[in-house]
């Protein structure tokens, strides 16, 4: 719901990023800064404002911004930059109110992470630019950049755990640029001294990669900026948790930090942290004997097994360079299409948002056009009819999920019930074939002996049946005779056969004919259109064709020469009957089967 007592700068602000193409937007909201910046600090004027911009989604349009490609905004990192400055201030102080769950569980995480994608994407310019002045503007960019992330972080202490956990950050820290280094280790001593509790909640592998980079920076940069930041960044952590202070006592992989953090010379400007943190790594002196004889025992164990894995090793070292090269390239190119995967689905999603943010804001509009249209007096009936229409649509969809998913729950049954069909028709089938079997199978039990009565019985009914039907005989003559019939029979038959051949013959081949005609006429040019032996196309072999069309022609002549008194009952389709004197004139010399008459 929209806050009554707008500010009216805000009001015009978001209707101005309405109403305005994609690629200006962002140059329209950079005019939130000076809204902010001219309104006192602290006061309750100024969370009312934050409290509009939220209200109008201004601040998911800026992280709308900040995730599109830079190449396509007006203005560069510059414009962007400032967004996230924008982006910062707006968020620190704000009171979601009714929204609280969506904007602290959702919209500030998204804020932190887009933060530190746009550093990653910095970082990448800032090395591969060429020209100074393009490497300082990027630098002031990603400098303004962690500073905005820094100021969000102050006001929102719960977004540290999230920094500190995400891979961009480990990434950003992994730099070998000296500025872009200093940067983010100061960011991190930052944050680190805002809330130290956040790293020990964090996951084991995320703190050891935290802490080798910080270790790496110290022993190996030359840089004497990153090393006094790295000093003072394990000082912090070391005098804040004792757990991370064991660690770097006890664990194997920084065995030789401290005695490679007394070859420094002493007069450094950091020689102070330098020496304290040197003092918290040295343990006691009972403690280094009893370290000393374990690391004896490590060592002549790791050098056995070292020296067994070595030699196996070198067996296998062949056939394992080339499965390595082959793991190492299926998942580089693995990793390839999941990032362009998700650069695609990231990019879809935003024009799916950008899509129905439009067209919410044309139905709006399209409302207004129409609420404009209809009659003062017809509002209430109007507003009527779109509420039932509404309804009407909420309840088909409703009813469709309903019954989907009873359908859905319905299915198993469906299944058993099928299956049981199934199941009963080949059961049915298999006695069936069974039965048959044992009928077809069973043994011969002869015949039962007949009693004389039953003898005579029987010879009764076979006299009497040879009575009823008496066996027929034929003499010679008959039989020459009805031979002599037979012959003429198939004679007539077989000379019917070759006639009633030839007849169908010429029948195909008449229909072959008209079929040729009719193409060539529908191929056929018009009669005002033809030339040449086009005319030729229009001529029939057939006299009944011939006669047909020509009384056809003078049936049409008759109708057209008739006078129009004649024509009054007429309709469209009535014959008009043709003399058969008017017909058989001409017919004689009517072009008939393809020849010119005498």
């Amino acid at each position: 719901m929209k806050p009554t007592g707008t500010d009216p700068r805000i009001l015009s602000l978001a209707a101005e990023v309405a109403k305005s193409p994609e690629q200006n937007v962002p140059v329209i909201l950079l005019k939130l800064k000076e809204i902010i910046n001219n309104t006192p600090l602290g006061s309750s004027e100024l969370k009312k404002i934050k409290q509009d911009i939220y209200c109008y989604d201004l601040i998911q349009y800026c992280l709308l911004v900040l995730s599109q490609d830079c190449s396509r905004i007006q203005g560069g990192w510059t414009t962007i930059s400032q967004l996230t400055q924008i982006l910062s201030h707006c968020c620190v102080g704000l009171e979601p109110g009714e929204d609280a769950e969506e904007f602290y569980n959702e919209l500030l995480p998204s804020a932190a992470e887009n933060f530190l994608v746009l550093g990653r994407r910095l970082q990448t310019c800032f090395i591969n630019a060429a020209k100074g002045e393009e490497k300082d503007e990027l630098l002031h960019s990603f400098q303004i950049v962690t500073d905005s992330l820094f100021w969000l972080l102050g006001g929102h202490v719960q977004l540290i755990h999230n920094v500190l956990q995400s891979d961009h950050f480990l990434h950003l820290l992994q730099t070998d640029n000296v500025q872009i280094g200093s940067t983010v280790m100061t960011l991190l001593q930052s944050i680190l001294q805002i809330n130290s509790g956040d790293l020990l909640r964090i996951e084991g592998k995320t703190l050891h990669s935290i802490l080798d980079e910080v270790v790496f920076k110290l022993l190996s940069t030359p840089s004497p900026v990153i090393r006094s930041t790295a000093t003072k960044l394990l000082l912090l952590m070391t005098e804040s948790h004792q757990e991370i202070l064991i660690l770097l006592r006890l664990s194997a992989c920084y065995k030789g930090l401290r005695s490679l953090l007394n070859k420094y010379e002493p007069g450094t400007e950091f020689s102070q942290e330098l020496g304290q943190l040197i003092a918290l790594l040295t343990p006691k002196v009972y403690q280094e004997v009893e370290e000393q004889k374990l690391h004896q025992a490590a060592c002549l164990i790791q050098a056995y097994w070292k020296g067994f894995q070595t030699r196996k090793r070198l067996k296998k070292l062949p056939s394992a360079v080339i499965t390595l090269q082959r793991s190492f390239r299926s998942k580089r190119t693995k990793m390839l299409l999941k990032i362009n995967k998700q650069k695609e689905e990231e990019h879809r999603r935003l024009q799916l948002q950008l899509q129905r943010q439009r067209a919410m804001r044309l139905s709006r509009e399209l409302r207004l056009r129409m609420l404009e249209i209809v009659h003062p007096g017809q509002v209430e009936k109007y507003n009527r009819e779109i509420e039932e229409k509404s309804a009407l649509i909420i309840q088909k969809h409703w009813r469709g999920y309903r019954e989907r998913k009873n359908f859905r729950q319905q299915r198993p049954s469906l299944t058993e019930y099928k299956a049981a069909v199934i199941l009963q028709r080949a059961t049915l089938k298999f006695l069936e074939k069974c039965r048959k079997k044992k009928k077809l199978f069973a043994p011969w039990q002869g015949l039962q002996d007949l009693t004389d009565a039953r003898r005579v019985e029987l010879k009764q009914k076979v006299d009497d049946y040879l009575r009823r039907h008496p066996s027929s005989q034929m003499s010679d003559v008959t039989s020459r005779e009805l031979h002599s019939q037979a012959q003429e029979q198939l004679q007539h038959y077989l000379m019917g056969r070759a006639l009633e051949e030839r007849a169908q013959q010429h029948r195909e081949a008449l229909m072959a004919q008209i079929s040729t005609n009719i193409e060539q006429l529908m191929k056929a040019p018009s009669l005002k259109e033809a030339e040449g032996k086009e005319p030729e196309l229009f001529l029939s072999r057939s006299r009944p064709v011939a006669a047909k069309a020509k009384q056809a022609h003078l049936t049409t002549l008759k109708h057209i020469q008739a006078p129009w008194w004649k024509k009054l009952g007429e309709e469209a389709g009535d014959a008009i009957d043709v003399p058969k004197d008017e017909f058989s004139i001409e017919l004689g010399t009517l072009f008939i089967g393809g020849t010119k008459p005498p």
